[in-house]
């Protein structure tokens, strides 16, 4: 089922037992923003959703069409 790209960062970052500090740390993204990220407040530009993809460990795609 296709999620929403808010969902679909949640999603693996539980996945992978990551807490919002562990990704902001991988990341070097706040970790306000990454909340509003995953509450879709606000939307995650492409060289922050190629930044997640890296540090969740999946395809841009992935995030980007929901699998």
């Amino acid at each position: 089922m296709k999620k929403e790209l808010h969902a679909q960062l949640k999603a693996l970052r539980e996945e992978r037992n990551l807490s919002l500090d562990e990704l902001a740390l991988k990341t070097r993204i706040g970790i306000a923003r990454l909340q509003a990220f995953e509450s879709g407040e606000e939307v995650p530009s492409t060289q922050n959703i190629m930044i997640l993809s890296n540090a969740l460990e999946v395809p841009a795609s992935n995030l980007v069409d929901g699998l």
